[in-house]
């Protein structure tokens, strides 16, 4: 089981899902926007562990090469 250093946390909330058909929303706190710095399009990253716990995380841009 992973554990959490509770001194490493910066933000803890909670958001609720909504699902409309095949549609599934949720919404991501203010704060946990400003401070990964969102932007819309970018993507997250969500991973699913045997225990039922979810990392959710910023997918890295890749940089764009000059032709």
């Amino acid at each position: 089981m992973a554990e959490i250093n509770i001194d490493e946390v910066i933000f803890i909330s909670e958001t609720s899902l909504t699902i409309r058909e095949s549609r599934r929303r949720t919404t991501v706190p203010k704060e946990i926007v400003e401070e990964l710095g969102l932007k819309n399009g970018d993507k997250l990253r969500w991973l699913l562990f045997e225990d039922g716990k979810v990392l959710l995380t910023k997918v890295k841009r890749k940089p764009r090469t000059k032709r």
